[in-house]
């Protein structure tokens, strides 16, 4: 089982799924209450990830809705018996998963729709943990960042050494630029950033060195 990373009483996990390594996000508090985000493939490893860190997850958070972020809502929806979140202006996207997926010749499970949206500075707390709702367009046009103390579940909006397409239906390069200055890069240096692919960095580090951030 992988290690988590640990912020204060709250613990991170970060397990890559399916053909395009998304990272499924794990997050809960000592008492053992947290949420799950964007789980993308796998559900059986993803559901094992919950089991053997002894997580009770009390919704499912997307960040946004590209197909590979959600190919295993409903399984893992079905497993847990959990409500999931979505912000708005991704349920088209939500809706055309199948399609998006055929492009890439990848199977596909259409899950249901969200339970509820997600809004701009909505908090979501599960025992000892609280994220806070951003909104960041520009990958796609309801992408959300969640924020934690001391880290911030990403998406595809900020890589190490990199940052989300644009060139999607929906997507939008200046919009998301302005969204990572605004929204993460207001954050402090230490702050961790889990992305939707690849390694975990810091703002500091993109700061620094992200080539598409000077």
């Amino acid at each position: 089982m992988i290690a988590p990373h640990v912020h204060g009483a709250v613990r991170v996990w970060s397990l890559p799924t399916g053909p395009l390594q998304e990272n499924a996000v794990l997050v809960a508090g000592a008492d053992g209450q947290g949420v799950l985000i964007d789980p993308g493939d796998d559900a059986d490893r993803i559901l094992a990830l919950v089991q053997g860190a002894g997580v009770t997850v009390r919704a499912i958070l997307l960040t946004h809705a590209h197909f590979d972020h959600i190919g295993a809502v409903e399984a893992v929806r079905g497993a847990l018996e959990v409500p999931v979140f979505l912000h708005p202006a991704d349920l088209a996207l939500y809706r055309n998963g199948g399609t998006s997926a055929a492009r890439w010749n990848l199977p596909f499970v259409q899950p249901a729709d969200p339970e509820h949206d997600i809004t701009q500075d909505q908090v979501f707390t599960a025992g000892d943990v609280t994220l806070r709702a951003r909104e960041l367009p520009g990958h796609a046009p309801g992408h959300v960042v969640l924020v934690g103390e001391g880290f911030v579940v990403a998406g595809d909006t900020l890589f190490q050494g990199s940052i989300g397409r644009t060139d999607l239906p929906g997507g939008n390069h200046p919009q998301l630029i302005a969204g990572i200055a605004r929204e993460l890069l207001s954050l402090p240096d230490s702050t961790v950033v889990y992305p939707g692919h690849g390694g975990h960095t810091t703002v500091g580090a993109e700061r620094r060195t992200n080539p598409f951030l000077r």
